[in-house]
């Protein structure tokens, strides 16, 4: 899957680059459809310790989904906003299998009417 990464007001370091990269590409286990995936990395100016936001976009078939997180540190904010896409993946698969479901019976209703 490709992923983009965009730091906003600051560097990110090669090692926090590649701590995204594998939490996200962790995502493909439960849905092999991802198309790509963008991460944007933010710094607030706010007095909070918690100034740090990771967003995550992931573009599915026909689909997106969207997780942000804000914590003190960008791998807790990753993880967070990973689990919760993870989370999302999971109720976008269980939609498409409820529709399948709905499409197949449908067609073997109609084929029943023409006999």
């Amino acid at each position: 899957m490709k992923i983009t990464v965009q730091s906003i007001r600051f560097n990110a370091d090669k090692k926090l680059l590649d701590f995204i990269q594998r939490k996200v590409d962790k995502l493909e286990t439960f849905y092999d459809h991802i198309i790509s995936g963008e991460v944007y990395l933010k710094l607030e100016n706010v007095e909070d310790e918690a100034n740090k936001i990771t967003e995550i976009k992931l573009m599915l078939p026909g689909n997106q989904i969207f997780a942000k997180e804000q914590c003190k540190t960008f791998e807790e904010a990753t993880d967070l906003a990973v689990e919760c896409l993870r989370k999302q993946i999971e109720k976008h698969k269980q939609k498409k299998t409820i529709a399948a479901e709905a499409a197949k019976k449908a067609v073997l209703l109609a084929e029943t009417e023409e006999f």
